[in-house]
C-alpha cells in the first residue's frame, strides 16, 4: 500500500485512504461536467517533475501520466488522513513539489497518456513523512506482535506468543467491532496491499501485529488495529540466483525441494556475524537438550514482535516494554548483503510471503551466516522460525509506502 517509503514497512500507513472518500465530493461537484465529458478520468500518484504548466505523475499502477494545469483547475492541499476537504487550502501550481502525492481528476487525452486537470488534491511529501514517523512511534509505543497460538471468535480474542531470546510470553488481543482488521496479500508485504478482513479469518500459526491499549502487565491489549498474514519459514542452501528476474532458488532442507523466491525492494537481506550465530546456536542446543517442558527452539529463540509496521506503520523497537532483547532489532544492525553476494551452497534462513500460483513467494527477511544455527538444530523448519515474527515491511522499503 503505497504513499511513502517503506514497509515498507514499507511499510506502509494509508494516509490517503480516508481522503479517497473525498473524491466523491469532487465527483459530485463535477457531475454536470462528467455528463458532457464521459471521458473524465482520475489518477493517483506521486509528482516526479514540474515543468511549465504541467506535472509528470508516476501513478500507483506504475504508468507515467502528464497532467496539464489550466487557470480553471481547482487545486487544494489537505493533510494526510483527512476524511473530507473541509480543511483543505487553495493552492497554485507553484506550491507543488516533486515527491508530493496527488489525486487528479481531468479530461483524458485521446492517447490516454495525459490529463487536462479539472481538480487536483495535493498532500505534501513532507507531511506524509511526518505522519509515517508518528505512526511508527505509536506502533512502537502501543504495539505488540507475535505468532497466533489461539483464536476465540465467540470471546473476540486472539492469543499470540511474543518471543525473544529470553523466552516466549503469551498476550491476549481483545478485538471489538471497532477494531480494524487487515490481512496481508499472499504475494506482498506492503501494508497498502493488505485487505480488510475479520477475526474469523485469523488462523493459528499466522503472524500478527496489533496496536491499542495495553494492560498494566502487558498480558492483554485492546486492539484498535490488527494486521496479520500467513508467511513461510525456510531454511536451506542457495542453488542459484537470477539477477535478471531478481530471484533466488533455495533447496529447502525440510521439504528437500527447491523453492524460487522473489527478491524485491521490500526484502531485507542481512549477514549474521559468526560470533552471533555461534551464541544463538549454543542457546538452541541448550533449549533442545534442557529439561522437559522447555520451549522448543522455534519458540525459545524467536525474535519479538515485528519491528516495523504498516506503512505499514510500524516500529523498529522491541514493541514490548522493559527493554527485553529484540532479535529483529539486532538483525537491523547486521551487515546488509545483496543478491550478488549470495553464492551457490550458501546456507540461508528466510521468512517469505505465502505466494500464489501466479507469483512466487517474496522474501521478507533473508539471513546468511546461519550454518552454526542449522547445525545446532535438528529441525531446519524450527531453526527458520528464528526470524518470526517477521518484519512487517522492513525498513519501510517499498512497503506500501503510503
Amino acid at each position: 500500500m503505497g504513499f511513502g517509503k517503506k514497509r515498507g514497512g514499507g511499510c506502509y500507513l494509508r494516509v490517503l485512504a480516508p481522503l479517497f472518500a473525498a473524491l466523491a465530493v469532487c465527483a459530485a461537484a463535477g457531475q454536470d461536467t462528467e455528463k458532457a465529458a464521459p471521458q473524465v478520468g482520475k489518477v493517483v500518484g506521486t509528482i516526479q517533475a514540474i515543468k511549465g504548466n504541467s506535472l509528470t505523475i508516476t501513478s500507483d499502477s506504475g504508468s507515467t501520466v502528464q497532467v496539464v494545469i489550466a487557470d480553471s483547475t481547482r487545486m487544494v492541499r489537505t493533510a494526510p488522513g483527512a476524511k473530507d476537504l473541509k480543511g483543505a487550502a487553495a493552492i497554485t501550481l507553484s506550491d507543488c513539489q516533486t515527491g508530493d502525492r496527488v489525486l487528479v481528476r481531468g479530461t483524458t487525452a485521446k492517447d490516454g497518456q495525459s490529463l487536462s486537470a479539472l481538480s487536483v488534491i495535493v498532500i505534501k511529501g513532507a507531511d506524509i513523512a511526518a505522519k509515517q514517523q508518528q505512526e511508527r512511534e505509536d506502533w512502537q509505543k502501543r504495539g505488540v506482535g507475535g505468532l497466533v497460538t489461539a483464536v476465540d471468535a465467540s470471546l473476540g480474542t486472539v492469543t499470540i506468543s511474543t518471543s525473544a531470546l529470553a523466552g516466549a510470553k503469551p498476550t491476549v488481543i481483545q478485538v471489538s467491532k471497532q477494531t480494524i482488521v487487515r490481512r496481508y496479500s499472499p504475494d506482498s508485504v506492503k501494508f497498502d496491499d493488505a485487505t480488510l478482513s475479520a477475526l474469523d479469518q485469523i488462523r493459528v500459526g499466522d503472524q500478527l501485529r496489533a496496536r491499542g491499549t495495553k494492560s498494566a502487565d502487558t498480558g492483554e491489549l485492546a486492539a484498535e488495529e490488527i494486521v496479520f498474514g500467513t508467511f513461510r519459514n525456510i531454511a536451506g542452501l542457495v542453488l542459484s540466483t537470477d539477477p535478471s528476474s531478481h530471484s533466488i532458488s533455495v533447496q529447502d532442507l525440510s521439504s528437500k525441494k527447491p523453492v524460487v523466491l522473489k527478491i524485491d525492494t521490500a526484502s531485507e537481506l542481512h549477514s549474521l556475524p559468526p560470533m552471533v550465530a555461534q551464541r544463538i546456536a549454543a542457546r538452541l542446543k541448550g533449549a533442545s537438550g534442557g529439561a522437559s517442558g522447555a520451549a522448543s527452539p522455534g519458540q525459545s529463540t524467536a525474535p519479538p514482535a515485528p519491528p516495523s509496521v504498516p506503512a505499514s506503520a510500524a516500529n523498529r523497537g522491541s514493541g514490548r516494554p522493559g527493554g527485553a532483547a529484540d532479535f529483529q532489532q539486532m538483525l537491523n544492525r547486521m551487515p546488509a548483503v545483496t543478491l550478488a553476494d549470495l553464492q551457490k551452497g550458501m546456507a540461508v534462513m528466510v521468512v517469505a510471503t505465502e505466494g500464489s500460483p501466479e507469483k512466487p513467494p517474496t522474501a521478507v527477511t533473508l539471513l546468511t551466516g546461519v550454518e552454526p544455527i542449522l547445525t545446532a538444530s535438528p529441525d531446519a523448519s524450527r531453526a527458520a522460525m528464528l526470524l518470526s515474527p517477521w518484519n512487517l515491511g522492513g525498513a519501510e522499503a517499498g512497503e506500501g509506502n503510503p
